[in-house]
């Protein structure tokens, strides 16, 4: 399968990890001392981390590090806007769309040399 493909489903499936075990904690463990939800964080955060490290070693086989940090970006704008309109109850806000806006800017300058190559 193509690396890129299989790179951004990993890294958007670490990345759900990630956002449970950097906001997750604010609405499940918000009458916990902060050090328990350090450390089940910690323990979400591991689950993330044995996903997003293979999928940056892949990741960067066919990406420079720039390209890479993008996805990332993309991804993590992705997974946290859903999270926090459904999961936290937040709304959408204008902001994020904004944020879109300039994400795309960031793609499209990290990767239309990539493009061009066809």
């Amino acid at each position: 399968m193509n690396k890129l493909i299989v790179t951004t489903g990993m890294l958007a499936c670490s990345n759900v990890f990630m956002t449970f075990a950097w906001y997750g904690h604010l609405k499940n463990l918000n009458n916990k001392p902060w050090i328990v939800a350090a450390f089940i964080s910690w323990g979400i955060a591991l689950f993330e981390y044995l996903i997003q490290v293979p999928a940056n070693r892949l990741g960067h086989q066919v990406m420079n590090l720039g390209q890479l940090k993008i996805l990332q970006e993309v991804i993590t704008l992705s997974i946290f806007v859903p999270f926090s309109i459904f999961y936290m109850k937040e709304g959408l806000k204008r902001d994020y769309l904004w944020a879109a806006v300039f994400i795309l800017g960031a793609v499209f300058f990290m990767f239309r040399g990539m493009l061009s190559k066809g």
